[in-house]
């Protein structure tokens, strides 16, 4: 019988979808509580619930985003370093399938993988991305993640809800007055989570590109947004060059290629390409902010543009 831990639950927005999916599908699940940095402590608490699979979801992102990351580079490693590692050593030591929600914020664009060519990065493909302290330490941690044979590492990218939450990519970008606009790969949760479940469920092991197939623009996450939540809303573009000045650190634009992720997907498992995801996910979104009462003039403050 599949027993679920899950390490970021409690306050995490990943680790918290996760507990809600696997209560819905009848599994028996625990909120870690332990500290991930106190190895003693957290090699004692999975002693106790003696899971057969723990979803690693605990991280630090930074608040509001990951330029937090640049001024607090101590905790940043505290948390997504020693606290990572610290799970899938000991899990390791238990021989608990262990699956990682990383990061796919650790490629740029290159001459290997021009924009617009339709060549995504692999598996396999080295991190070429370290323009911030957040993407840095996760690219070593990919290196050293990879060393374990029982950790499913999952590369999330730009992650999209059906809601407003403050974590959702959508939520972020049409809050900033301008935005850049490139193609990147992104993860619509109502889609992938489910999937992480049933490769967890089915043992999945290795680094996974995990995105849904395909790239879209951030002007066509706007448009979705304009189409279906807010008719009034409007946007203006500025060139990354113009981004750099406003931001501390770098950030990540990509395309991963998801050959592999399709082929080993279990089965009865749908996962649609980017664009019919993000229509689809800002369908579900309006029917979902319609019964909050949200639409579109009285959204509360933080949910607005600045």
């Amino acid at each position: 019988m599949t027993k679920v831990l899950i390490y970021g639950g409690k306050t995490g927005w990943i680790g918290g979808l996760m507990h809600e999916l696997c209560k819905e599908k009848g599994l028996d699940v625990v909120l870690g509580e332990a500290r991930l940095e106190n190895r003693e402590t957290l090699a004692k608490e999975l002693d106790e619930v003696k899971p057969t699979h723990v979803l690693m979801a605990a991280g630090i992102t930074g608040r509001p985003n990951i330029d937090w990351c640049e001024d607090n580079k101590p905790a940043t490693i505290r948390t997504n370093v020693i606290g990572t590692l610290n799970v899938a050593d000991l899990t390791n030591e238990r021989g608990i399938h262990c699956t990682i929600y990383a990061t796919g914020c650790i490629f740029k664009y290159d001459e290997a993988h021009p924009l617009g060519s339709g060549i995504g990065f692999k598996e396999d493909s080295f991190p070429n991305f370290a323009e911030s302290f957040y993407s840095e330490t996760k690219g070593y941690m990919e290196q050293m993640l990879k060393c374990y044979e029982h950790c499913l590492i999952l590369r999330v990218r730009m992650p999209i809800s059906d809601d407003l939450f403050h974590r959702n990519f959508v939520t972020k970008i049409v809050k900033y007055e301008r935005v850049v606009n490139i193609p990147n790969s992104m993860t619509v949760l109502h889609e992938m989570l489910p999937a992480s479940l049933a490769m967890a469920q089915k043992g999945l092991t290795g680094v996974y590109n995990f995105t849904n197939p395909g790239v879209i623009s951030h002007n066509e996450v706007l448009d979705l947004y304009k189409k279906y939540i807010d008719p009034t809303y409007t946007y203006k573009n500025f060139t990354v060059e113009e981004q750099a000045k406003v931001i501390k650190a770098g950030r990540s634009n990509n395309e991963l290629d998801t050959t592999k992720l399709m082929a080993d997907m279990p089965e009865g498992v749908v996962i649609n390409d980017i664009k019919t995801a993000c229509d689809l996910c800002f369908q579900r979104m309006k029917v979902n902010l319609e019964k909050m009462g949200w639409l579109p003039d009285n959204m509360p403050e933080e949910f607005k543009r600045n």
